[in-house]
């Protein structure tokens, strides 16, 4: 899985998904500026790519949860990643909508999903892992086993590794933000000296000192 790891930051940062730029930070829902940009929903279109993280995905789920009897994704940006997967392993698929629809059943978990059937969860990015745990909780809500996640990249902050733990979930990632740091400076996206603000930008996202 290593290897893959750099393979998978290596593939991000050359179609665009990540994006580093210290000039304009890109400021994220939390309000936190961030040098960092991650919309893995981009490598969807590249065959090559969806393909490498796909089989990332899958290649997971045999090795940790061979029992694994539904696939679900959180929506929006792992129900076609988490579709492809299911379809893969030939398992079913459901997914986790952020919020109830305001109308017909007003469902938060779209497909059929059975109590105690054995789930992964497939998200597409972990920051600080708020919105991926409440998926999580969906599920288990709805009487599912859930064994574990896996993740296509994840930021490593702290607090997303408490989360998981005080959540008793089992977590894995395909890559991370440590690994994206050392390609983007071997691969020259970023010089040697960017690599060490971000590495700065990284212990202390809220209070960094930006100019």
């Amino acid at each position: 899985m290593n290897k893959l790891s750099y393979v998978i930051a290596e593939k991000l940062l050359e179609i665009e998904a990540i994006k580093i730029n210290f000039k304009e930070p890109y400021r994220w829902t939390s309000g936190i500026l961030s040098p960092v940009y991650c919309d893995n929903r981009e490598s969807l279109s590249f065959s090559d790519v969806r393909t490498i993280i796909k089989n990332g995905y899958v290649e997971v789920i045999k090795e940790h949860f061979p029992e694994t009897e539904v696939i679900a994704g959180v929506a929006t940006g792992a129900i076609a990643q988490g579709a492809l997967v299911a379809d893969m392993l030939n398992l079913p698929f459901v997914y986790v909508r952020e919020k109830s629809k305001e109308h017909g059943l007003k469902k938060i978990i779209e497909g059929r999903l059975k109590p105690e059937q054995k789930t992964i969860v497939i998200e597409d990015l972990i920051s600080t892992g708020g919105s991926s745990i409440k998926a999580m909780n969906e599920l288990r809500n709805e009487k599912a086993i859930v064994l574990g996640m896996v993740a296509a990249f994840t930021y490593e902050f702290p607090a997303a590794k408490e989360i998981f733990e005080t959540n008793n979930c089992k977590l894995f990632t395909l890559s991370s933000f440590s690994i994206l740091k050392e390609v983007a400076v071997i691969k020259n996206y970023i010089t040697e000296k960017e690599g060490i603000k971000l590495m700065e930008w990284h212990k202390d996202p809220k209070n960094y000192a930006w100019g």
